[in-house]
């Protein structure tokens, strides 16, 4: 992976969570190879380590570490070994989020005549639309409130949040997914204001489409091509196509670069080929 600008996080320490997946371990390889030295927390510890693993042999700094962003208990666990391991924290990436079936309507527009099996939105799961909250909100809430107390009045301590196209624009079947990600965008901007006095920027980056795991089957048929939904997402980005992960990248770490942002905070970045900046004609 390459960045364009020349990023120097030595000395630095980074917590990702989240980091058992692609799109998360892809941001700690690229703190490392700036020089950080990066704890990879997620809930799956054999997928972090894997990726810590990834990093070390290609001569960074970095472990995993086992956490649920939804307990206090196991955050105040894996922050304990952070410190006695790698130090002080002094950047923070909320990357833990993601969707459920359970809180997906089968239909983007309610209809009088609905097939008999068709999952609307008088049939979500109220468990479904709480655990997508909860994992997007107080995933990146609780994380906060664990790392953020130790990083009150560190040189360059930041935090970055992952929001989403949808908090900006609503996508249809999603709903929880879409007031979970717009949340962040607020609770972002409500941290940068509160966190302004102790010397914490904090600051979002919000992802246009991309393809990954979670969402292939959403994009793309059995046989490769399209959905009608894939259709509609690159018609309305004007640069034509899905982003790659490693587009990502140099926002995410200009934001948390004291020498390149050290007076941007409250910031929701979109990162997103236009989509947001389209009205469709």
């Amino acid at each position: 992976m390459t960045t364009p600008f020349k990023h120097d996080f030595s000395g630095k320490v980074v917590v990702v969570t989240g980091a058992g997946g692609v799109l998360c371990s892809d941001f700690a390889k690229a703190y490392a190879k700036a020089g950080a030295k990066v704890a990879l927390l997620d809930l799956n510890e054999e997928a972090a380590q894997g990726y810590a693993e990834e990093i070390v042999a290609d001569g960074g700094v970095a472990i995993g570490v086992e956490a649920n962003v939804l307990e206090v208990a196991s955050l105040e666990k894996a922050k304990e070994r952070v410190v006695n391991e790698l130090g002080p924290v002094d950047i923070l990436v909320n990357g833990a989020g993601g969707n459920s079936p359970l809180a997906t309507t089968d239909n983007e527009y309610h209809e009088i005549e609905l097939p008999e099996d068709t999952t609307t939105f008088f049939d979500l799961d109220p468990k479904g639309i709480e655990f997508v909250f909860n994992l997007n909100f107080l995933g990146t809430l609780l994380p906060t409130q664990v790392f953020a107390k130790d990083m009150i009045g560190r040189e360059g301590a930041n935090i970055v949040n992952i929001s989403s196209m949808n908090g900006f624009k609503p996508l249809t079947k999603i709903p929880a997914y879409s007031g979970a990600k717009a949340a962040i965008s607020n609770f972002t901007e409500w941290l940068a204001t509160h966190f302004s006095h102790v010397g914490i920027r904090v600051n979002a980056i919000a992802p246009g489409f991309l393809v990954s795991e979670q969402n292939r089957r959403l994009l793309f048929n059995e046989d490769g091509s399209p959905t009608e939904r894939a259709g509609k997402i690159i018609a309305g980005t004007p640069m034509g196509r899905f982003g790659e992960s490693e587009e990502l990248v140099g926002g995410m770490l200009y934001l948390s670069d004291e020498a390149a942002a050290s007076f941007v905070t409250g910031v929701v970045l979109p990162i997103d080929g236009g989509f947001n900046a389209y009205s469709g004609v």
